[in-house]
């Protein structure tokens, strides 16, 4: 009896899906970016929140069916940013607010930036940490539909050393900095490490993100130097595993790339100072590189403005900033594992698409720019099954341009349609 019942269920099921209301949206031009080419006179089936199909021509709808043209336009897959600060305003004088304002504060304000990444065309991103954890509220609301945004699978908050890049006290007057520890994101030594991939891992985190070397945006005397060790970075690593999570590495400096390639980690972001030894490493190792050029050139333009940033952080803009455009090109041209990433936070959110410029600029053509957004992002995130491509039984993630990207790349910056799972959230 329950046999039959299951198959009845599983039947009905599949018949409401079938013969519920179809989207069939007309494409001029579809690119794909598996096969890195651009179809014309194509039709997208949705049904529910999935592709139901892909068919050439301009399939005939049924009296139910809703028609959506986008004959002059280019579309392609929702597209992915794997590097974002969702929750994180970039603005003059960053220290002196967060002392102002509470956690709160900024997770309203990331509901606005939210929606200006999805209007941007982006209905997947990967937000690697904030230290307030707010970032995990939005995507909860989010799931829940409760506001707008993109797909976000979050790290939480970062994990980082005593000092280090994401020690959230940097630049604390000493009665004020205490000595935060795991719940806060930073540890020391293996044990403190694991606690700190727990603690993630309780909160609802979807990844993990370490601090492997220092930064550039932060008050710590060095941007490059290596501040967890490679034993560290390897506990963290096969702790995260064992908690289902990937982890993603910042790291500018050469020899922390190296630590945290050789610990396991799927992704080093921002690379800056890789060396050929580190190159090779990442392809012994099948791991990931997030370049985030525009982060750097965004950078520099701020740190242009009177006290836009403090004197220890101009400095480090000014001598590292130019160079990671340069090292994504010896990574590129060394057929590394390259994925879309942007830092969006350092710099204004909806304004993504300008890595595609750079990344262009870099040597990278147009079609392999919008695959590393959309195909090796998912692969990265490990949502292939669902996002990427637009196929049968994938997220009706779709998004539309006016122009012709692989004629002027600039084009990704004129987004006039957006669809998550379905839903047109954009159509101009």
């Amino acid at each position: 009896m329950k046999k039959q019942l299951f198959l009845f269920l599983s039947t009905f099921l599949i018949s409401q899906h079938l013969f519920a209301q179809r989207t069939l949206i007309y494409c001029g031009k579809l690119i794909d970016p598996k096969l890195l080419t651009v179809q014309t006179e194509m039709t997208i089936l949705v049904s529910g929140n999935l592709v139901l199909d892909v068919q050439k021509g301009y399939s005939v709808g049924g009296s139910e069916d809703k028609i959506i043209d986008l004959k002059n336009r280019t579309v392609m897959p929702g597209l992915i940013d794997t590097h974002v600060h969702i929750v994180y305003p970039t603005r003059k004088d960053g220290l002196l607010y967060s002392f102002q304002e509470n956690p709160m504060d900024y997770a309203i304000r990331s509901t606005v930036f939210a929606k200006t990444t999805l209007m941007a065309g982006f209905t997947t991103v990967r937000d690697l940490g904030d230290p307030r954890g707010a970032n995990i509220a939005l995507r909860n609301a989010i799931l829940k539909g409760t506001i707008p945004g993109p797909h976000i699978y979050t790290a939480g908050r970062y994990i980082s050393s005593t000092g280090g890049h994401g020690d959230p006290t940097n630049g604390y007057r000493q009665d004020l900095m205490g000595d935060p520890g795991p719940v806060q994101g930073v540890a020391n030594g293996k044990e403190e490490c694991m606690k700190a991939v727990r603690q993630r891992y309780k909160e609802g985190s979807d990844l993990i993100k370490i601090m492997a070397s220092g930064g550039i945006l932060s008050l710590e005397k060095d941007g490059t130097a290596p501040q967890f060790s490679e034993e560290e970075m390897r506990a963290i690593v096969e702790t995260a595993k064992d908690c289902g999570m990937r982890v993603a590495a910042h790291a500018h400096g050469a020899e922390a790339i190296k630590r945290a390639i050789r610990a396991g980690v799927t992704s080093i972001e921002h690379g800056t100072l890789m060396d050929d030894e580190g190159i090779e490493l990442a392809k012994k190792y099948n791991v990931w590189l997030v370049f985030t050029i525009i982060s750097d050139y965004s950078s520099i333009d701020s740190a242009k403005i009177p006290g836009y940033y403090q004197p220890r952080i101009v400095e480090k803009i000014n001598a590292l900033g130019p160079m990671e455009q340069k090292t994504f090109t010896k990574a590129y041209k060394a057929c590394v594992k390259i994925a879309f990433g942007t830092d969006a936070g350092v710099f204004a959110h909806g304004k993504n698409w300008l890595e595609f410029v750079y990344m262009n600029q870099g040597g990278m053509p147009p079609l392999e720019t919008i695959r590393a957004a959309t195909i090796s992002a998912a692969e990265l995130i490990g949502i292939s099954d669902k996002a990427g491509t637009i196929e049968k039984g994938k997220w009706a993630d779709i998004v539309a341009v006016d122009g012709d990207p692989t004629q002027d790349i600039h084009v990704m910056g004129n987004v006039k349609f957006v669809m998550k799972e379905g839903v047109v959230y954009k159509n101009e």
